[in-house]
């Protein structure tokens, strides 16, 4: 990939901006939920729920909260039948749109999401999914770490690429193998500025800035939605435009 990968940046701007409107806990309960429910409710052998706590502990959510949805989850107590759902389509300049949310009502959902796609430039329906693999994400700011020490002990602990993005190194890896590797990196004090499970594009589209700007809205959009938990999409944004979206934003 190069330029500006949206997929990858977006998350963390608008998990910024969730936590202050508080959608975060909402979200994290109802994932907490549903990962309690498939996998388990000790994370010591559920590795999506210890993922997700750790999440809730970034965002200071109350551990009561926590443990009330793993309850939900694992039947303990009764509340909501959530759902998951995973929704595909196109966006500004034809560039995929992956969206997983996570739902008490799917038809409402699917309404929803699909009138949020027509009225921000976007169309839900086409099979885009074959675009994405899940896979372990990790960023170590450049700044912490020197090249040859991060590509040492990543490859060693099993990580399949590393990228130089910008600023950051960027570590690709198997899903079940993210957290070895970040353990890993930690034990030799360096720190991880994002560790996660995400989806990745096999290839990506180049945007200009009009585009670029209609996409920035229809995620923006999508993720405000109550029932949303991520939106991935495969968009390239150059250096430089988004380097005028930042000016524009500023101004």
């Amino acid at each position: 990939m190069s330029g500006h990968s949206k997929w990858k940046t977006n998350k963390g701007k608008k998990a910024a901006a969730d936590a202050k409107k508080g959608a975060t806990y909402t979200k994290l309960i109802k994932e907490i939920t549903i990962v309690a429910r498939e996998g388990g409710g000790n994370p010591d052998s559920n590795s999506k729920l210890r993922a997700v706590m750790a999440r809730a502990k970034e965002a200071n959510m109350p551990l009561d909260n926590v443990k009330m949805a793993i309850k939900r989850g694992t039947g303990e107590i009764p509340g909501i039948t959530y759902e998951t759902v995973r929704y595909e389509g196109f966006g500004p300049g034809g560039v995929a749109i992956l969206i997983d949310a996570i739902t008490d009502n799917k038809n409402r959902c699917a309404a929803e999401v699909r009138n949020i796609m027509s009225k921000t430039n976007g169309n839900l329906g086409g099979s885009v999914s074959w675009i994405f693999a899940m896979k372990g994400y990790l960023t170590i700011d450049k700044a912490g770490a020197s090249e040859d020490d991060v590509m040492t002990i990543a490859l060693d602990a099993g990580a399949d690429d590393i990228k130089t993005d910008g600023s950051e190194f960027e570590i690709f890896s198997a899903p079940q193998k993210m957290e070895e590797i970040k353990a890993a990196l930690e034990k030799k004090g360096i720190k991880c500025t994002t560790a996660e499970v995400t989806m990745v594009p096999s290839s990506t589209v180049k945007l200009d800035l009009a585009n670029a700007k209609k996409l920035r809205d229809l995620i923006d959009a999508l993720e405000d939605h109550d029932d949303v938990q991520n939106v991935y999409d495969n968009s390239d944004i150059p250096e430089e435009v988004m380097a005028q979206m930042d000016a524009e934003d500023a101004g």
